[in-house]
């Protein structure tokens, strides 16, 4: 629903395709208009060899029918289905998603595929957030946890997907409104469970929600684990000068609940002209910070590009000078509060330091927006920074210039200084016919 949604707010159906083929996993997209409650939105199903995905309760019940007939696998079942891989390559596929792959196994299939670093960290983030409170629950460890549903083909492309998606439409914030669990119980491959289902319930730990309309899970533990990554914050519909929407759609037709997702794109800035609007907007943020004496700065350089990748705000270092004049650095975090403890893991497990500091603080951020220009050597984005509807600062997006010098055989400040000069002149195009 989540994917539909995106596509339904503008995200290429192509991207999302060759998403698919590029993780190799033996699937494929098919989208559709459909209506739901009267609305007309887009709906995404995942094929795997041939079959198409169901809610879970189904995909579990599909799969003990195979389990028991499994010793008599029929060859003409898979010409059926247009199948061409042996009698033993279909067992094995049936026994891996019966049990499940490992947090491993999944990191490893979506670190070779051709997908931007960015949505890969998000992707595996995604993943292990799952795992943790999978683990938590199972009384296990996150590298034992076997991923049942969230482990088969159809959860992965859902999640990858997600990811990249996500990472298209260059959101600098999520806003969720209040969930709706559903209600009842759901089959699953460890059992009846109630809706929400434990490792739902533990994923939307702080988060609101409710139950309301029909017995049926609203929100599986997948889509949890991707609001949870992706979401700074659960409000209201924000305020906000609207720029498109998009509708995705599930598989199920409810009476009397439109059963879809809406995703809404607009900027947080100058709704009305006669609308008070702030200069700034204010958060809590997370500011973790550890001593380092006894580190190669390789490794500290390498731990401050995890942290960044993980989905810290911000990442920097100072030197400073320890007991009995040891030369260190103070690695200092900025991170938002859901993700703090992940963080501070993390900082254990790629540092030295023994102990990691950690306070809540306010912080104020000018509103941001993007564009893109066009220099000779390909697009530039340029992040944009505005107070009361003003722009205060702009810069063109680093790694967006770092791949065209690069890949261009030119030097990095070339590609710098036009798109500033490209981006300058456009803005000066604007106000002239404004």
């Amino acid at each position: 629903m989540f994917l539909g949604a995106l596509l339904d707010a503008g995200v290429s159906p192509k991207l999302l395709e060759d998403t698919v083929a590029a993780l190799n996993i033996g699937a494929r997209l098919e989208i559709s208009r459909v209506t739901r409650s009267g609305i007309s939105a887009t709906k995404v199903d995942v094929y795997v060899n041939g079959e198409k995905d169901a809610p879970r309760e189904v995909v579990h019940a599909r799969n003990n029918h195979d389990h028991e007939h499994e010793h008599g696998h029929d060859d003409r079942h898979d010409r059926s289905q247009g199948h061409s891989h042996s009698r033993e390559q279909g067992m094995h596929q049936h026994k891996e998603h019966s049990h499940g792959r490992t947090l491993k196994t999944i990191c490893g299939i979506i670190n070779q595929a051709p997908i931007s670093d960015t949505a890969k960290a998000t992707a595996i983030r995604i993943f292990e957030t799952l795992g943790e409170a999978e683990a938590e629950i199972h009384g296990t460890s996150i590298n034992q946890v076997h991923f049942h549903e969230v482990g088969a083909v159809d959860a992965m492309v859902d999640i990858v997907c997600a990811a990249v998606g996500a990472e298209s439409l260059s959101v600098e914030q999520w806003i969720c409104s209040p969930l709706n669990v559903g209600g009842g119980t759901v089959k699953c491959a460890h059992g009846t469970l109630p809706v929400p289902a434990p490792a739902t319930l533990k994923l939307l730990n702080d988060a609101p929600v409710y139950s309301s309309g029909p017995r049926v899970e609203l929100v599986t533990p997948t889509g949890a684990a991707i609001v949870k990554t992706l979401v700074s914050r659960f409000a209201a519909f924000p305020a906000m000068k609207i720029e498109r929407a998009g509708y995705g759609a599930g598989t199920r037709e409810f009476p009397d609940h439109p059963n879809l997702v809406r995703l809404t794109l607009g900027e947080a800035e100058a709704i009305h002209a006669t609308t008070a609007v702030p200069a700034t907007s204010a958060e809590k943020i997370t500011v973790l910070e550890a001593n380092l004496d006894d580190l190669s700065p390789q490794v500290l350089a390498y731990a401050m590009e995890r942290l960044l990748a993980e989905g810290a705000l911000d990442v920097f270092s100072i030197p400073v000078q320890m007991k009995k004049g040891r030369p260190g650095a103070l690695l200092t975090v900025l991170a938002q509060l859901k993700d703090a403890d992940r963080l501070t893991k993390l900082i254990f497990r790629e540092t030295s330091t023994l102990g990691v500091r950690r306070r809540d603080e306010d912080r104020q951020t000018l509103s941001r927006r993007w564009e893109t220009v066009q220099t000779t050597w390909g697009p530039v984005r340029i992040k944009i920074a505005s107070m009361n509807g003003s722009v205060s600062n702009y810069a063109p997006e680093y790694e967006d210039c770092r791949i065209l010098a690069e890949t261009q055989h030119i030097p990095l400040r070339n590609v710098i200084e036009e798109a500033i000069q490209k981006y300058l002149r456009s803005d000066r195009s604007s106000d002239q016919k404004s």
